[in-house]
C-alpha cells in the first residue's frame, strides 16, 4: 500500500479528512522550503503538494505564477525540487509528498530519468497539470512501476466517462478543481461542489481532494464535509508574498492558518 493510500485509510478510519497544503519549491528562496514543509506537518498537514517552478504555469493564477518567478530567479529546477524533497525525507518518512507541476520539465529530463529520480527522492505522487490520461500512458506506467501514484485533475465539466478513465489510470487520489479558471480565482459555490462530488463518487473508488477557492478555516470546514481532502495553495503563497522581507513572519502566518483549518476540519 502506498503512503497516500495508507494516509487516506488512516484518516477515514479516524473519521477525519486530509489537509493538503501546496507551496512552490524555492519560494521565496530555496532555504525556506524544507523548514516550511516540516512546520506545515506540525500544524496539521496530512499530505504536502510541492510545486515545481515553471516559466509558463498556465493553470495557475497570478499569485502562484509570481511564486514560480521568484523560485526561478533562484535557479530552481525540477532536479533541485527533488533534492529538497530528499532533504525533507531525511527527518520525515511518514508524510506523503506529491510533486505538482507541468510536463515540459519532465520531458526535458526524460520520463525514465524522472521516474527514477522521483523514486530516489521518495515522492509518493505526481500530478502533472497538462498531461491528460489519454497521453500519459508511458510516463504514468513508469511511475506506477516504481510505486508512485499518478494523480489527475477533475474539472466541473468532467464527464462520467472521463471520471472513470481517471479512476482506472490514476491512484492515490483525484484532485477536483472546484472552480472554472485558474488557481486563486473566484468564490467557491459549495452546493455546486457537493452536487459534482456525488457524480464523481459514483464513478471512482479513489479519495477526492478539493482545491481552487479554499481560502480560510470556514471554507476548509465546509469543503471537508464534502470531499476526502482539502487542498490550499494560493492563500498560503499570499502569506509568503506579503512577507518577502520577513520570511519568518510568513512561516508563522502559514502555520496559524493551517492550524485554524485543521481545528475547523476536526470540529
Amino acid at each position: 500500500m502506498s503512503r497516500l493510500a495508507a494516509k487516506f485509510e488512516q484518516l477515514s478510519n479516524a473519521g477525519r479528512k486530509a489537509l493538503i497544503p501546496f507551496i512552490t519549491a524555492g519560494d521565496p528562496h530555496p532555504e525556506f522550503t524544507v523548514p516550511m514543509m516540516h512546520a506545515m506537518v506540525k500544524a496539521g498537514a496530512d499530505i504536502i503538494e510541492l510545486g515545481v517552478p515553471f516559466s509558463d504555469p498556465m493553470a495557475d493564477g497570478p499569485v502562484i505564477q509570481r511564486a514560480s518567478e521568484r523560485a526561478l530567479a533562484h535557479k530552481m529546477s525540477l532536479r533541485k525540487t527533488l533534492m529538497l524533497a530528499l532533504e525533507f525525507r531525511k527527518t520525515d518518512q511518514q508524510t506523503p509528498l506529491v510533486l505538482m507541476g507541468y510536463l515540459n520539465p519532465i520531458e526535458a529530463m526524460g520520463y525514465e530519468n524522472f521516474a527514477n529520480a522521483a523514486q530516489e527522492a521518495q515522492i509518493d505522487g505526481v500530478l502533472t497539470v497538462d498531461l491528460p490520461p489519454e497521453e500519459g500512458e508511458e510516463c504514468m506506467g513508469l511511475l506506477k512501476a516504481r510505486g508512485i501514484d499518478p494523480i489527475f485533475l477533475l474539472a466541473p465539466n468532467s464527464s462520467e466517462e472521463r471520471i472513470r478513465k481517471m479512476d482506472a489510470l490514476g491512484s492515490g487520489y483525484l484532485y477536483y478543481v472546484s472552480l472554472k479558471g485558474v488557481t486563486g480565482a473566484g468564490h467557491l459555490n459549495t452546493a455546486d461542489v457537493e452536487n459534482k462530488l456525488k457524480q464523481i463518487r459514483a464513478n471512482t473508488r479513489l479519495p477526492v481532494g478539493i482545491g481552487f477557492g479554499v481560502k480560510d478555516a470556514e471554507t476548509a470546514r465546509t469543503v471537508s464535509g464534502i470531499g476526502d481532502g482539502v487542498v490550499i495553495g494560493s492563500a498560503l503563497i499570499s502569506k509568503i508574498e506579503a512577507n518577502l522581507h520577513d520570511p519568518e513572519r510568513a512561516r508563522v502566518e502559514i502555520v496559524e492558518l493551517l492550524a485554524a483549518m485543521r481545528q475547523a476540519m476536526d470540529s
